[in-house]
């Protein structure tokens, strides 16, 4: 498909006389526009879930979340996967990226590098994806060549694959395992994918992540129980997650953390399974970090 004929590509008759409003006028008329992207999402949430089950079952069995993407689709695969370790204490190398021009596109655009599916091939064959892996592209036009060709190149090695796009029919869905649509329409700035497009893609990251992680039991409940105490806020906010989660008060959760070293899960199994730091820390093994069942499925080996 030509870019022209793309929807993210179409003018905007919502936002055709942009620079003639008045600063209000421009916030209303790109918050009514941002409202239709909710709207867009939940339409690929069967899809959605369906990639949540298939990443989750990937790093169950020792496979990675691989994202790669270009310009923004890029920086938001390189957020949420920044993000992971400090949320779910999850390893580093469970959650990658790749993104189009390397660590430097981070900061700076690095449009050439878009247009090569050798580029893309060459630069996710670096991370040796294999069948245990799980390669996302994200890309809102569904068409970028790097993408694809990093895409094509996973599946090639025997990864399964995702396809997070804005457009229907793209040639990257195609020759995915999953294709998750978020038909946002046109951008408030005509082909300026940074903003509905963008606001789509991290939503369908957010979930991604988030519901792998839950499967997997990274979290308890809704609550962060993985988290790393390495600031303040975040030593506060562990303690009242040890309280709400144990139903236990303010000194009870901050001895059991002590005695944990830290470590907010096996706090919670010490406190709610009466077990010593070492069983706490065995059941938590044995549960590949699972906090609910090492909870509730309790059992310790001899």
């Amino acid at each position: 498909m030509k870019l022209e004929n793309l929807r993210t590509e179409q003018q905007n008759q919502a936002s055709a006389r942009l620079d003639l409003e008045t600063p209000l006028q421009i916030v209303r008329i790109i918050h009514r526009e941002d409202r239709k992207v909710a709207s867009a999402v939940e339409k690929a949430l069967p899809q959605i879930a369906k990639a949540i089950e298939m990443i989750a079952r990937a790093i169950s069995q020792g496979g990675r979340l691989i994202y790669v993407g270009t310009g923004t689709s890029g920086r938001l695969a390189a957020l949420d996967a920044a993000e992971c370790p400090p949320t779910f204490s999850t390893d580093p190398e469970s959650v990658q990226y790749v993104i189009a021009g390397g660590e430097k596109a981070l900061a700076r655009a690095v449009e050439f590098s878009e247009d090569s599916p050798e580029l893309g091939r060459r630069d996710l064959a670096k991370k040796k994806p294999g069948k245990k892996d799980v390669v996302v592209g994200i890309t809102a036009s569904g068409r970028t060549p790097y993408t694809v060709g990093a895409v094509e190149n996973a599946r090639k090695r025997g990864a399964r694959t995702i396809a997070v796009v804005c457009n229907h029919s793209s040639k990257l869905g195609r020759i995915a395992d999953i294709e998750i649509v978020a038909d946002v329409g046109p951008e408030v700035i005509s082909g300026s994918t940074r903003m509905k497009a963008g606001t789509a893609q991290k939503m369908i990251l957010n979930m991604l992540s988030t519901g792998a992680m839950s499967r997997l039991g990274h979290v308890y409940g809704n609550l962060m129980v993985n988290l790393q105490m390495k600031n303040q806020k975040l030593a506060a906010r562990a303690v009242t997650i040890v309280q709400k989660a144990a139903g236990v008060d303010l000194k009870s959760a901050t001895k059991a953390l002590k005695a944990a070293d830290n470590q907010i899960p096996v706090a919670l199994v010490m406190l709610m399974r009466g077990l010593n730091r070492k069983q706490s820390q065995q059941r938590l093994k044995q549960c590949k970090g699972n906090v609910r069942k090492a909870i509730e499925e309790f059992r310790i080996d001899n």
